[in-house]
């Protein structure tokens, strides 16, 4: 499928799903730079994790040129939302513009399945992440507004450290 610029955007294969946690592995790498070590050193999106959000249909990629995945969104639904999970553009492939191309798709989905708005968890200051995402569309949640799926998800993250950074849950409204 052909996304916006003539990008496409298909749903990642499993045999591919190894090769998303490169990506993953390798995006986390630019945390060292900001000071943010420890983040690097966490492990990859399990398989098990990876395939659930394919067999969901939840789990897109961005081709390069080769055929293989260059940049990934991995999806899941908390709370009647469509919830980003995951969103990595392999380094080499980065400033295309092809995380907001997926961040478009997922947005397109959430509206076609009926759900109201796309959801995630993002680190506060670090540039690509919360202030990024504010530039897309996206806003951060007041304590009222954080739902109990996004509570669980913001437990999760704290018990594995990251909290050690400050952390926001981020809501995007989608055309219905």
């Amino acid at each position: 499928m052909a996304g916006q610029w003539g990008v496409v955007i298909r749903d990642a294969g499993t045999a591919e799903l190894p090769v998303l946690q490169g990506i993953d592995v390798a995006t986390g790498q630019m945390f060292r730079d900001i000071g943010m070590p420890e983040v690097a050193e966490y492990d990859p999106w399990p398989l098990p994790d990876l395939e659930h959000s394919r067999a969901a249909g939840l789990l897109w990629v961005i081709p390069g040129d080769a055929g293989e995945p260059v940049a990934f969104l991995m999806g899941s639904q908390v709370d009647g939302c469509l919830h980003v999970e995951q969103l990595s553009v392999d380094m080499g492939s980065a400033r295309r513009g092809l995380g907001r191309t997926l961040l478009e798709h997922a947005a397109w989905r959430a509206a076609a399945d009926g759900l109201p708005a796309l959801t995630l968890t993002t680190f506060e200051h670090v540039p690509w992440n919360a202030p990024y995402y504010a530039r897309l569309g996206f806003r951060i949640l007041d304590d009222a507004e954080v739902t109990p799926g996004l509570r669980a998800i913001r437990q999760r993250e704290a018990e594995i450290g990251l909290d050690r950074w400050p952390r926001v849950c981020m809501r995007r409204d989608v055309p219905g």
